[in-house]
């Protein structure tokens, strides 16, 4: 049975694409591409169908990772089909919360950057770079990469927990 992942971002052509490429590649690596997907959404629907954002396309290239993107507004009916949905901020985990159907769907959602123990318990969000220069997109890369070992490891032990 595939566990699957779904990333969330304001637009869907930043943070929650970066989050996808890099999730992608530790599990391509961890050699559970038969066992995982993951894929990316945004909270609103203002790019739908456009590709991700030219600054972080090149950021992920520069540091090895491929992208094919297109993106689209999470919608509430996925909840059924998700095992988790990893918001990339504070305001999308409560706009997440209160799409949910369910309690149980609600849970689902986590911050990425709680999967990162450097982060403690302070600020974790992982800010946007839509609006400034290519540095917050590398800071938005390291961010994410950090908190994707920890998200790697507690999906391999859900996955291997069905496989029990």
């Amino acid at each position: 049975m595939t566990y699957r992942v779904c990333f969330v971002c304001t637009g869907n052509i930043c943070r929650s694409p970066m989050a996808e490429a890099v999730f992608h590649a530790r599990v391509a690596d961890a050699g559970l591409d038969d066992l995982v997907e993951a894929d990316s959404a945004g909270t609103g629907g203002w790019h739908e169908g456009e590709g991700a954002d030219p600054r972080t396309v090149a950021v992920l290239a520069d540091h090895g990772y491929d992208l094919d993107h297109s993106a689209r507004q999470f919608q509430q009916s996925w909840f059924s089909r998700l095992d988790l949905v990893v918001a990339l901020d504070a305001g999308h985990l409560r706009a997440l919360r209160r799409l949910a159907p369910t309690e149980r769907d609600a849970a689902k959602v986590r911050l990425l950057r709680s999967y990162d123990p450097a982060a403690g318990d302070g600020d974790l969000d992982v800010p946007d770079p839509y609006y400034g220069g290519r540095d917050g997109f590398e800071e938005c890369l390291e961010m994410v990469e950090a908190a994707s070992t920890g998200l790697l490891a507690a999906v391999r032990e859900q996955v291997e927990g069905r496989a029990a």
